[in-house]
């Protein structure tokens, strides 16, 4: 028999309120052994914990009943005080007791997964929505939560149902007559769910980025105060600061929040030629992450005011060491000094994010983007193939391999591979 899993849910450490979790077909007989009867499903109640004829706590116990839980399985809830040493006592007794065991990391919603309480993609959602630390972050966690993303996959799905099913009627009957030609409706349909998954596929790497964080790169020569400006958007001194040319030699990185959104500000060598080995490094790796960034802010001031760069175009040019009279007439004007500029400095960073986030999809990590993209290039291959007249079951084998790789997507084949490195992003209790 599946052993019966528990875990403290909540945080560790000293807490007004505690929960430990059990799932399984002893959950239910551990209550009993703790609290001496069941209490009726769904309704919390209070209880004293005992255990070796010594009261442990008084706590509010829940319990669920198989079908009709988070895991599908017979569980409970203990919602007991938080004090580690009540923790960790009443976590004693539940070892205690045969048939349980400590839960493993994701190891509830992976039977909630397995029962089919969950899809794959809610699954993906979950870990994004325990991960979320900003508004943005959370927002596109709650959409694969909710059932954006099984509804488009659901419409390519069942499109590619259809497409199927009139070319493997032209295979069924062969031998007949058949009144209609289907091909041009295939060749439609194949074409209008590549370019919905195209489309899809060219908004992955902003969704990717409310994940894993947007990069703006301050770049610029010198001493013009990138070092600074950084320091005044993210509020702490988070880089090191200097009148002596070449004191950032790395790209320095500085998580924040701009209004929901996930950032990564990158603080970089001055752009300048120098014969100081590492200093010319520092540099190499200024542009190269400039390269890739989503936002890049040049920064100059009086002593570099036609100072620019033929190779890195950037978003966004600003005249720092406003306090000082400096600006020039097409730069945004600021001064970490005094302030001046940095509202505004800081409004257009978001807004040129927000313009990128507006392009996401549906598609919104890497396996979903390898999934899409094997999709699209099976339709791609199936459309060459309607064009050039190629065999009817080449056309159904392209469509088939498309099928497959769309329904990947919800965890309904071919998952096995990635669970593992999806549930271990879970905490014990989850």
């Amino acid at each position: 028999m599946e052993h019966t899993i528990y875990a403290l849910a909540s945080g560790r450490g000293r807490a007004g309120v505690a929960v430990i979790r059990l799932s399984g077909p002893h959950a239910h007989a551990a209550i009993v052994a703790l609290t001496g009867g069941l209490p009726e499903v769904r309704r919390a109640s209070l209880r004293n914990l005992r255990w070796e004829g010594e009261v442990l706590d008084t706590a509010l116990v829940i319990v669920f009943a198989k079908g009709a839980s988070f895991t599908g399985e017979e569980s409970a809830e203990i919602h007991l005080h938080g004090g580690q040493a009540v923790v960790a006592v009443v976590l004693q007794a539940l070892a205690s007791i045969d048939g349980l065991r400590i839960a493993e990391a994701g190891e509830f919603t992976r039977r909630a997964l397995e029962n089919g309480c969950l899809d794959l993609h809610e699954v993906e959602g979950l870990a994004d929505l325990i991960d979320a630390e900003t508004e943005g972050q959370r927002k596109q966690a709650q959409r694969l939560l909710q059932g954006d993303f099984a509804e488009r996959v659901a419409t390519w799905r069942d499109g590619l149902l259809h497409a199927l099913a009139l070319v493997e009627a032209t295979i069924d009957f062969a031998d007949e007559d058949v009144p209609v030609d289907v091909w041009p409706e295939v060749r439609h349909q194949v074409a209008v769910l590549a370019g919905q998954m195209q489309a899809d596929l060219e908004g992955a790497q902003a969704a990717e980025r409310m994940r894993s964080g947007f990069e703006v790169v301050i770049l610029g020569p010198p001493n013009v105060g990138k070092s600074t400006l950084i320091n005044a958007l993210s509020g702490r001194d988070a880089a090191m600061t200097s009148d002596i040319a070449g004191t950032t030699r790395d790209v320095i990185e500085v998580r924040l929040d701009l209004d929901g959104l996930p950032a990564i500000l990158l603080d970089t060598a001055g752009l300048r030629e120098t014969a100081d080995i590492l200093e010319r490094e520092g540099i190499r790796r200024a542009r190269e992450r400039a390269h890739g960034a989503d936002m890049i802010v040049l920064v100059r001031d009086a002593a570099h005011a036609d100072w620019s760069d033929v190779v890195l175009m950037p978003d966004l040019v600003v005249s720092s060491k406003a306090d000082l009279g400096y600006a020039e007439p097409d730069d945004l004007a600021v001064s970490a000094v005094t302030g001046v500029g940095m509202r505004a400095l800081r409004d257009k960073i978001v807004s040129h994010l927000a313009r990128k986030v507006t392009m996401s999809g549906v598609v919104l990590n890497a396996r979903h983007k390898e999934a899409v993209a094997r999709a699209t290039a099976a339709l791609h291959q199936a459309e060459v193939a309607i064009d050039v007249g190629g065999d009817t079951e080449i056309v159904a084998l392209h469509l088939h391999e498309a099928r497959h790789a769309v329904a990947s997507l919800t965890g309904a084949i071919g998952t096995e591979d990635v669970l593992g490195e999806i549930f271990s992003r879970f905490c014990i209790g989850k």
